[in-house]
C-alpha cells in the first residue's frame, strides 16, 4: 500500500501545496535557521579560513561520532535568504503580500512544533522541516497567454506525493536493534533491513546510524557493506548517505576522470533550490577540498559552462509573485535574442532562465507562445544544440512539470539493453521524500505502464525489493 493512498496502517498525512513547482527540500537539507542545541546531521564543516563565496559561521554544533560532518555552514542572509526572526518565520518583507492567495493566519506558516515533525505525535527533539514553498500559489488573473497555453502544466494547487514519510512513532534505538539482529551471526535478514531503511526518511536513517554506533560500537554503513553486495549494496549506501554529500559525490563523479556526464550536471543543477545548491556546494568543498564552481568551469566549456556557473551561484529569484508585465518584456527579449536575429544571443537566454523564479518563468513561456504562436521549447531546439540545448529544455520542462522530467529520467535509465542503475538509484532515493508518487503517476500517464512493472522487469533480487520499498510497494 502506498503511503499517499492513506490506506490502513498509515497515519493520515497532510501534504502542503507545491508552489512554483519547486518542491520542498527533504528534511536532510535542514532548516536555514538552525535550531539551538540540536545536533543536526549531514552537513559539512566549513574549510579553515573559508572559501570564496562561503560565509563564516559560528561554531557551536557538537561533532557527531557517527562519522558524518557536522551541520555548519548555512548561507547568511547576504546570499539572498530572507532574514529569520526569533520564531523561525520569514521576515515581514521577505515574501510578497498576497492576502487573497494565502490562507488565514492559523493555517499559513507551519508552527515550530516541539515534536519536530509536521504531523502526528513524533518524539520531541527532531527539527521542523523547512517548507517555505508549501504555501498556496498567489492568485493571479489569467492573461491571454495563460489561456492560450495549457500543455503539460501542473495544476496550480497540485500537492506533492512523497512515498517515504517520517515514521511515526519513531524509535531509532529499536530500529538499530532490528538491523543489528538482521546482520548478526550467519546469514543476513535482508527483508528486515529493507523494511526498516526503505520506510524511514534520510534524517531518520542517520539517527539510526548514530544510535547503532552508540549501542554496538560499530558503523552501520560498514556493516551493511560487509553483509550485502552489488546493486543492493549501492542502494543501501545511497540511502544511508546524507543528501548533501550524496549529491556532492554524484556531481564529483560526473566531472572527475576522462569525460563528463553532462546529464547528471543538468539533472542536479537545474532542479535544486538556492538553499539546496548552497548546502551541496559546502558539502562538496568539505569532501574534495575544491569549489564546485571551479570544478564545473574546469570540466565544461562554452555557453554550457556559463550556464552551469550561473546555476551554481544559487541566486535564482524565489519570489512567489508573478509580474505579468515583466514576463512580457522577458518574452520579447528572448524572441529578439533568438528567432528575430541572425545567430543567437545565448547570454539573454542564460540570464532569464537562470535568474527568474519558476512561477515567473512559466508566465514568460506563456507570453512567448502568445507572441510567436509556437512553444519556446521549439525555439530552443531550433536555436541551440548539444548540452546547452538539453539543459535549457530541461529547465523549461522542470518549470512546467517537474514530475514528468524525472519520470522521463527513470524511463531512460531502464529502457533498452542494460540498466543505468546509478541514475535509477539517484532518482528513486532523492525524490522519495518529495514527489516520487507524482513521478510514478506521470510515468504511467506518459508510457501506459506502471513504474512498478518496469522496476520488476528490469531489476531483480533484494535490489528490486528495496526499490519497490521506496515506492511503498514492499
Amino acid at each position: 500500500m502506498n503511503p499517499w493512498q492513506q490506506g490502513q496502517g498509515y497515519p493520515q498525512q497532510q501534504y502542503l501545496h507545491n508552489i512554483g513547482f519547486s518542491n520542498t527540500a527533504p528534511q536532510s537539507f535542514g532548516n536555514p535557521l538552525p535550531m539551538p542545541g540540536f545536533p543536526t546531521m549531514g552537513y559539512p564543516a566549513p574549510q579553515p579560513g573559508g572559501g570564496p563565496g562561503y560565509p563564516q559561521v559560528s561554531q557551536g554544533y557538537p561533532q557527531q561520532s557517527s562519522g558524518y560532518p557536522t551541520s555548519q555552514g548555512y548561507p547568511n542572509t547576504a546570499q539572498g535568504y530572507p532574514s529569520q526572526g526569533s520564531q523561525g518565520y520569514p521576515a515581514q518583507g521577505g515574501y510578497p503580500q498576497a492576502p487573497e492567495g494565502y490562507p488565514p493566519a492559523q493555517g499559513g506558516y507551519p508552527q515550530q512544533a516541539q515534536s519536530g515533525y509536521p504531523h502526528g505525535n513524533a518524539q520531541a527533539g527532531y527539527p521542523q522541516t523547512n517548507q517555505y514553498q508549501g504555501y498556496p500559489q498567489h492568485n493571479q488573473s489569467q492573461s491571454h497567454s495563460q489561456q492560450a497555453y495549457s500543455v503539460s502544466s501542473v495544476p496550480e494547487t497540485a500537492q506533492t506525493k512523497p512515498t517515504v514519510v517520517p515514521a511515526n512513532p519513531f524509535d531509532p534505538r529499536e530500529d538499530a536493534a532490528v538491523l543489528r539482529k538482521a546482520m548478526k551471526g550467519f546469514g543476513t535478514d535482508e527483508k528486515s533491513i529493507i523494511h526498516v531503511l526503505s520506510r524511514r526518511t534520510n534524517e531518520q536513517r542517520l539517527r539510526i546510524a548514530f544510535e547503532f554506533k552508540t549501542l554496538y560500537g560499530k558503523d552501520l554503513v560498514s556493516d551493511l557493506k560487509s553483509e550485502t553486495s552489488g546493486k543492493f549494496e549501492d542502494l543501501l549506501v545511497a540511502l544511508m548517505t546524507p543528501l548533501p554529500q550524496f549529491y556532492a559525490k554524484e556531481l564529483h563523479d560526473a566531472i572527475a576522470g576522462i569525460g563528463t556526464d553532462e546529464d547528471v550536471l543538468i539533472e542536479v543543477m537545474c532542479t535544486m533550490s538556492n538553499h539546496e545548491i548552497n548546502v551541496i556546494k559546502q558539502a562538496y568543498t568539505a569532501m574534495y577540498g575544491t569549489l564546485l564552481e571551479d570544478d564545473l568551469r574546469g570540466d565544461t566549456s562554452g555557453n554550457f559552462k556559463r550556464l552551469m556557473t550561473s546555476l551554481s551561484m544559487g541566486n535564482r529569484s524565489e519570489d512567489f509573485h508573478v509580474d505579468q508585465e515583466k514576463a512580457r518584456e522577458d518574452a520579447r527579449s528572448l524572441l529578439q535574442a533568438g528567432e528575430l536575429r541572425l545567430g543567437t544571443d545565448e547570454s539573454v537566454f542564460n540570464a532569464v532562465l537562470c535568474s527568474r523564479s519558476f512561477p515567473q518563468l512559466k508566465a514568460i513561456f506563456n507570453e512567448y507562445q502568445f507572441l510567436t504562436g509556437h512553444d519556446i521549447d521549439d525555439a530552443i531546439k531550433a536555436e541551440f544544440s548539444g548540452d546547452l540545448e538539453k539543459a535549457l529544455r530541461a529547465i523549461v520542462k522542470i518549470v512546467r512539470n517537474k514530475p514528468l522530467f524525472f519520470a522521463e529520467r527513470l524511463h531512460k535509465s531502464m529502457k533498452g539493453l542494460g540498466t543505468n542503475d546509478r541514475q535509477l538509484i539517484r532518482v528513486m532515493v532523492t525524490r522519495s521524500e518529495i514527489d516520487l508518487g507524482d513521478i510514478s503517476d506521470m510515468f504511467q500517464t506518459k508510457y501506459g505502464e506502471t513504474l512498478q512493472s518496469w522496476i520488476e522487469g528490469d531489476c531483480s533480487g533484494h535490489y528490486k525489493k528495496c526499490l519497490l520499498g521506496l515506492l511503498g510497494l514492499y
